[in-house]
């Protein structure tokens, strides 16, 4: 599949997305438009998020049932644009989601359009006390090897592979608590990264890429909360 970015139609979201969900290499036009680029690494960072939340529901649902059942994690409903809400019904057959996960999708999809509107009194009562994406997770955070935010400052493309290798100026280490003050790491070229974009990202151990990341302040923000609640039982938490 190949998603053409047209600037004139009004379709460059819808291409964006297809864009992020094929994992295709940009063009150097489309990497030239900053009005694509931004919806493409909006895009590809929703549809990292829904890989690593069916990733987490589908690590809770298989965990050995225990003498006193834990509370589920539910996850809050993220603010979505038109065309992220269109990854969600796009992003679970790219991705050969479980029939588990496309529920929940479809759950999350209609929390995001309604929003504005308001949530459900059940969800206004949890908003505030439960834990959003793979950064909610404790069984996540325990395997990532890798939680920081900063700022891209070099971005090499890796010879002869579809991945560019990024240098990221770290402002925050989430985990380990006190890490370098510089890290590099190996992304999809898809990604769209560039010089001077605010990153929140999350390598697992045993990698050298991460499988989560957020771009942006506005989306970071909310990101940033459910991991810092979530941090301190991550801490106690074994990696399986």
């Amino acid at each position: 599949m190949t998603a053409e970015h047209n600037t004139h139609d009004g379709t460059g979201g819808l291409d964006a997305l297809l864009a992020a969900i094929t994992d295709e290499p940009l063009p150097d036009e489309a990497r030239a438009d900053a009005a694509f680029m931004a919806e493409h690494r909006s895009a590809t960072a929703d549809v990292a998020l829904l890989r690593e939340q069916l990733e987490v529901i589908g690590r809770v649902l298989t965990e050995p049932a225990k003498p006193k059942a834990p509370e589920p994690v539910p996850v809050r409903p993220r603010r979505r644009r038109p065309f992220a809400l269109a990854l969600g019904a796009v992003g679970v057959a790219a991705a050969g989601a479980m029939v588990v996960g496309m529920g929940w999708l479809l759950v999350q999809a209609g929390g995001g359009s309604g929003d504005d509107a308001g949530a459900t009194t059940a969800d206004s009562a949890q908003s505030d006390s439960k834990d959003a994406g793979p950064l909610g997770s404790p069984a996540y955070l325990a395997c990532a090897r890798l939680v920081a935010e900063g700022d891209v400052t070099d971005v090499q493309p890796v010879p002869g592979e579809r991945q560019e290798r990024i240098t990221l100026d770290v402002t925050r280490s989430y985990k380990p608590a006190k890490g370098e003050d510089e890290v590099t790491f190996v992304i999809r070229t898809s990604a769209g990264l560039d010089e001077g974009d605010h990153l929140l990202v999350a390598i697992p151990r045993g990698s050298a890429s991460p499988d989560f990341w957020v771009v942006g302040e506005r989306d970071i923000a909310p990101q940033r909360q459910a991991l810092t609640r979530t941090l301190p039982e991550s801490r106690t938490t074994a990696c399986e």
